[in-house]
């Protein structure tokens, strides 16, 4: 899978790229990430990307023709989704990272600034995603949740890929609680159901453990 970023501060990816999971899965080929500068786009002598806003409100605005020719220059490698991060996005889902999974290329922009001029939005952006209801700097976070969750469910980047089919929301539900060595910590034990050895009695208790937590905890996924 191919991951083009589009960022201001395509610096804020560097260790980022290089750790856990995402740094396996570009050592495995599994993904591949691309950094772009935005402002290499910019026709400004001082290579600025920015403006006041019409209308007299507060704050600053990403002018369009940078990241419009930054986006050109993308899609000319060959067509992909184009993935904006703001808060007015549908928020982000482990069903919607299952999907981009499955796409040969994906294109992220990371705003920045009040917002990115809207016909940006209009003429070029495919999906936006929020990661929730708050407000960051920019985009960069957000695009590095995007390419954490999507790296991960790559073909052999876990070692255990059944792994993941039990983490939360999967199959629509929060995962059940886990436990290691030793058996026993600060008086508290480990069930001893999950010392049984009886694998459909263990499946049943975290089936029910699962369901209970996602219950009281997250009803609207049931």
């Amino acid at each position: 899978m191919k991951i083009d970023v589009l960022s201001l501060f395509p610096e804020a990816f560097t260790s980022f790229l290089a750790t856990s999971m995402v740094a396996r899965a570009i050592s495995k080929s599994a993904i591949e990430v691309e950094l772009d500068d935005i402002r290499n786009y910019s026709r400004d002598k001082h290579r600025q990307t920015d403006d006041y806003p019409y209308g007299g409100f507060a704050g600053m605005v990403a002018t369009p023709q940078p990241l419009w020719d930054a986006i050109k220059a993308r899609l000319r490698q060959s067509p992909a989704p184009v993935i904006y991060f703001t808060p007015q996005g549908r928020k982000l889902n482990q069903k919607i990272l299952l999907d981009y999974a499955r796409e040969p290329r994906v294109i992220l922009i990371c705003g920045h600034y009040k917002e990115i001029d809207q016909r940006i939005r209009r003429l070029a952006v495919s999906d936006e995603i929020s990661l929730g209801d708050f407000v960051l700097s920019g985009g960069e976070l957000a695009a590095q949740v995007f390419i954490d969750g999507v790296a991960r469910l790559q073909d052999g980047v876990l070692s255990d890929i059944d792994s993941a089919k039990s983490d939360s929301f999967y199959h629509r539900q929060l995962g059940f609680p886990c436990y290691t060595r030793p058996e026993s910590f600060l008086e508290q034990r480990v069930p001893e159901v999950l010392l049984s050895g009886n694998h459909a009695l263990i499946q049943a208790w975290a089936d029910a453990q699962a369901h209970f937590l996602t219950q009281t905890r997250r009803p609207d996924l049931l």
